[in-house]
């Protein structure tokens, strides 16, 4: 017997019972069986019997058995006798139980120590054999042996799994606090540190090492120290979460830290009277300090570190909203630079940066500490003026100190890249009278800059309703223009060039916009705007479609010579694009028309930056056959140092130096660009001849080309077709 319960297998010490069960009964023609109701396995003297049908049918057996006991309400001392057949016929043929004889079944539950059934032993015994009352008894002794084995099997099985849990357990505690990135500390309510836990390789999890057994106030200054033990006890005392941020010196590097601080409840029972706390610390150095970034980038402007328009935006509702309450004036100046897209083009983006950043460090010196400067975007800054009094009068005259000063600020010249430029500013002003919203507060100020721009720049403006009507209309020519471009409404007017001896070389192709409803709209109205919405290839395009249109025609015609030459102008957007080439390229392929019979005319300005790459670039273009001139020469600030590097044939003189020609300066100027060009070997263009007088001057100068209203105006394709087949001019010998 002690050798069964000394068995580690239940399965295997209920098996012996059996086996002792069958060899000590009166009758010898018997079998035992033993069901496990919890692991549903059945248990016999031969072998453990797993062919499903089987264990089923023992499985409803077991609960018949099992709910007659139920119904006596007393656990039975002897075994129940039933019939077997159902049973038998349900075993496999292989079953040791399958014999045909063995249809008699004596069944009696196993039952645990908390009195709960375990399982069902069974014995089977042939019909014509009887138990003796011994073997009753003795079957009853072996039940209630089984029970205790079983009870005490399944207990040590229960302890172990238990153990083993635990050591699981523990083991994913030590793999979590190894990586675990925050670090874990015990301080006992006194401020002592216990313990620590995190990963060994952070600094931070070193440093706690090396704190363990010290004190709170050991470790921070008195009055951090103080708040620190207010937390942990007031954790211990609420019994609740709590969390507090702090800044610790980590050997030098100061760090922020999150701590988030919760009691460990004890057992006092044991005697132990101290509470601690378990407190997780975060470092959230890079959090604070990225949390910080994203607020600059939310609300300030990168390059200026000026406010930017959503921070100014915010303020400035605060601000009206005040005024209402306390009807008080404020005002918004509107400032937006002179010339700066000039400056910016011809010297690049890093200049006209550098040109931001120190027209706002002027501007911060001019203003006072209570104005709020912003940079809402481009070239465009704001002053929020908030107290200005509850005299309107009164308010007025302090916006014109500030103006003043603003302007006054900006006199000195700037010096970027060795060049010097006068920068000056529109000024729109719109007050603040608690009437207005935001918005259009906002909206007046551009409106008034606006009126400022119109007037030739550097003077400062009042929003006056009526200018409203006439932004709304340079703003409504975005839609305009796009609806006129997929409706043709833009084409090319074609301005004759010609020589000295009156015979035409040439022609400069202009855009004209002929809208069916204004009529003929000037290029100075929509040329901006096209250009300001990224509209102004699609116009180019056009352009330059009529040239080869025209082009055709005069070449099917036999009108021109090989040295006949079209202009197109290209925008400063359109030359800095990497695919000019091959825009250009794709249209000609069109027409039957050769690229050395188009000219691209590009300004002064455009050749004042990336001097490598603009040569590169041109030298390409060139290449394919195009040749290039130089329009409104004298009016950018390109080196003369370097003009000889580009592929240029040709300068323009502006117009506004013609017209000053009767003036020793303009005249100096005129003689200036054609000795220029002479010396490099281009020819020079005259544009805006209007005069016989200016001709007979630019002959003495000997003068290339001239154009201009005194031979012809603009015309359309057809009429400049009829104009070119019938001239004849001929120009007085000089």
């Amino acid at each position: 017997m002690t050798k069964i319960l000394q068995s580690t297998s239940n399965a295997q010490a209920l098996s012996q019972l059996c086996s002792l069960l069958e060899g000590s009964l009166s009758t010898k023609n018997i079998e035992c069986a033993v069901f496990d109701i919890e692991k549903k396995v059945l248990i016999s003297s031969t072998k453990q019997l797993k062919d499903k049908p089987v264990i089923t049918a023992y499985h409803q057996h077991t609960h018949i058995v099992l709910n007659q006991i139920s119904s006596n309400s007393k656990m039975p001392l002897r075994p129940i006798l039933g019939k077997a057949d159902s049973l038998i016929e349900s075993f496999a043929d292989n079953s040791p139980l399958s014999s045909a004889h063995l249809n008699q079944v004596w069944s009696l539950p196993l039952i645990s120590i908390s009195k709960e059934p375990m399982g069902l032993l069974s014995v089977f015994v042939s019909e014509s054999e009887q138990l003796s009352e011994n073997d009753l008894d003795f079957i009853a002794l072996i039940v209630h042996l089984m029970g205790a084995v079983q009870s005490r099997l399944s207990q040590h099985g229960s302890n172990q799994k238990l153990i083993e849990k635990l050591e699981e357990s523990n083991q994913k505690f030590r793999a979590f606090t190894e990586v675990m990135p925050d670090l874990a500390l015990i301080i006992d309510e006194n401020g002592v540190y216990e313990d620590a836990f995190g990963s060994p390789n952070n600094v931070l999890y070193v440093s706690a090492i090396e704190i363990l057994g010290k004190r709170v106030v050991d470790l921070f200054p008195e009055a951090e120290a103080h708040r620190i033990m207010s937390v942990i006890h007031r954790a211990i005392n609420t019994n609740e979460l709590q969390v507090y941020e702090y800044s610790f010196d980590n050997h030098g590097n100061p760090a922020d830290f999150e701590g988030r601080v919760i009691p460990i409840n004890s057992d006092k029972s044991s005697g132990n009277e101290i509470r601690r706390v378990l407190w997780m610390a975060r470092d959230v150095t890079v959090e604070k300090s990225a949390a910080l970034k994203i607020k600059q980038l939310a609300y300030f402007d990168p390059l200026t570190h000026l406010p930017n328009r959503r921070m100014f935006n915010e303020r400035l509702k605060v601000v009206v909203e005040n005024k209402a309450l306390v009807h008080e004036f404020g005002a918004i100046l509107f400032l937006d630079l002179d010339q700066f897209k000039r400056i910016n083009d011809s010297l690049g983006h890093a200049a006209g940066d550098q040109l931001l950043i120190d027209v706002a460090n002027r501007l911060r010196q001019a203003l006072r500490k209570s104005d709020i400067l912003a940079r809402i975007g481009g070239d465009e800054f704001v002053i929020l003026l908030e107290q200005l009094g509850q005299n309107e009068l009164e308010a007025q005259q302090e916006i014109s100190i500030v103006a003043k000063k603003v302007q006054q600020s900006l006199t000195e010249k700037f010096e970027i890249e060795d060049l010097a430029f006068q920068v000056s500013c529109s000024i729109g002003i719109c007050i603040i009278d608690g009437l207005t919203s935001a918005e259009s507060i906002l909206k007046y100020a551009d409106t008034a800059m606006y009126s400022s721009k119109l007037t030739g720049g550097n003077s400062y403006s009042y929003f006056d309703p009526k200018q409203q009507t006439l932004l709304d209309r340079q703003l409504s020519f975005e839609s305009e223009i796009v609806r006129a471009i997929e409706k043709r409404e833009f084409c090319a007017y074609f301005q004759p060039q010609l020589n000295c001896k009156g015979q035409i070389t040439g022609a400069e192709a202009l855009i004209r916009w002929n809208h069916p409803e204004k009529g003929l709209i000037p290029p100075y109205e929509f040329i901006p705007v096209a250009e300001q919405y990224g509209l102004i290839q699609d116009l180019q395009d056009i352009v330059l479609q009529d040239i080869c249109a025209l082009l055709e025609i005069l070449n099917a015609q036999n009108l021109i010579s090989d040295s006949f030459k079209l202009s197109i102008n290209i925008s400063h957007s359109q030359f800095k694009a990497l695919n000019l080439k091959s825009s250009l390229m794709s249209t000609i392929r069109d027409y039957k028309v050769t690229s050395s019979q188009i000219n691209l005319e590009i300004t002064e300005s455009m050749l004042s930056h990336d001097i490598n790459n603009t040569v590169k670039q041109m030298t390409e273009i060139e290449a394919e056959g195009f040749s290039f001139s130089i329009d409104d020469f004298g009016t950018g600030y390109s080196s003369l140092s370097y003009l000889h590097a580009y592929p240029v044939n040709e300068l323009k003189i502006d117009k506004s130096f013609v017209d000053r020609m009767l003036e020793k300066s303009g005249l100096s100027i005129v003689e200036t660009i054609i000795s220029l060009a002479k010396n490099l070997g281009m020819q020079v263009v005259a544009e805006g001849v209007e005069t016989e007088n200016q001709i007979n001057m630019l002959k003495e100068r000997n003068i290339d080309i001239f154009q201009g209203f005194y031979f012809a105006k603009p015309m359309i394709l057809a009429d400049y077709l009829l104009w070119h087949k019938s001239h004849k001019v001929t120009l007085a010998p000089h």
